[in-house]
């Protein structure tokens, strides 16, 4: 009878019964004292560590196996809740949309009354004809008229003298009492080259009524009417769109 052996102790005989394949221990020495224990790897088999080696543990990082990692997120991985927007224009209601139009008209509206108000911005600017009219005469090319007499609501907004190499020409604008607006022209340039360019090849619709001279009425360029004045060292012409009455007057006060 054989003595009692450990019940841990491998048995000293590992050939296997007849007709079984030979047995691999799978225990690998024991560790000496003070030397780790070999540990092997969670996941499939690993080279075994040379004796008296501490054995290599694979880390079970989440981010290294493509799995989730066993830390969790701290907040600087999550993403930052989206930035508050501005309400859009499409969201704005009428009444935001009526106040932003408010805000822009008021400065508009108050720039306007200055305007019109302390600088008379609806008032034409107004000219002193006077020295046209001098520098006119001083050249004796032709009489020169100037109207006298008109009321103060005539005003005068141009006057100009200018000469050409066919002749020289007075002119001076204004504007009627109705709003209208109505010129002045006199000049020693022939005629026949004058009128055409005045007139825009207005024809002539025959004789008016006004005293010193012979007169005649001139259709002129669009609604515009005239009245010409043929003598032989110069032509008047009064023009514009001013009514007949206001081109009367004007034609009456030369003088």
């Amino acid at each position: 009878m054989e003595p009692a052996q450990p019940a841990n102790r491998e048995p000293t005989d590992t050939t296997p019964p007849d007709g079984q394949p030979p047995v691999r221990s799978t225990a690998g020495p024991s560790p000496a004292a003070g030397e780790p224990a070999l540990v092997e790897p969670a996941t499939g088999p690993a080279p075994l560590a040379e004796a008296g080696e501490p054995a290599l543990v694979e880390p079970a990082h989440g981010a290294a196996r493509g799995g989730a990692g066993e830390h969790p997120a701290v907040p600087d991985d999550q993403p930052a809740p989206p930035a508050r927007r501005e309400k859009s224009r499409a969201e704005r209601s009428p009444r935001d949309m009526a106040l932003s139009l408010l805000v822009l008209l008021v400065p508009i509206a108050l720039l306007l009354a200055f305007y019109r108000g302390f600088l008379g911005g609806d008032e034409p600017a107004t000219v002193d004809p006077a020295p046209a009219v001098e520098q006119a005469r001083a050249a004796n090319t032709f009489p020169v008229s100037a109207p006298a007499g008109l009321a103060a609501d005539w005003r005068t907004v141009s006057a100009r003298y200018r000469t050409e190499p066919t002749g020289a020409t007075l002119r001076i604008g204004y504007l009627t009492p109705e709003g209208r607006g109505a010129q002045l022209v006199q000049s020693n340039v022939p005629a026949e080259k004058l009128l055409p360019a005045e007139l825009s090849g207005g024809q002539p619709q025959g004789t008016a009524d006004l005293p010193g001279g012979r007169w005649q009425r001139y259709t002129a360029r669009g609604n515009e009417q005239a009245l010409v004045l043929l003598e032989p060292t110069r032509t008047v012409i009064v023009v514009g769109d001013a009514g007949d009455a206001e081109l009367r007057q004007l034609a009456n006060a030369l003088r």
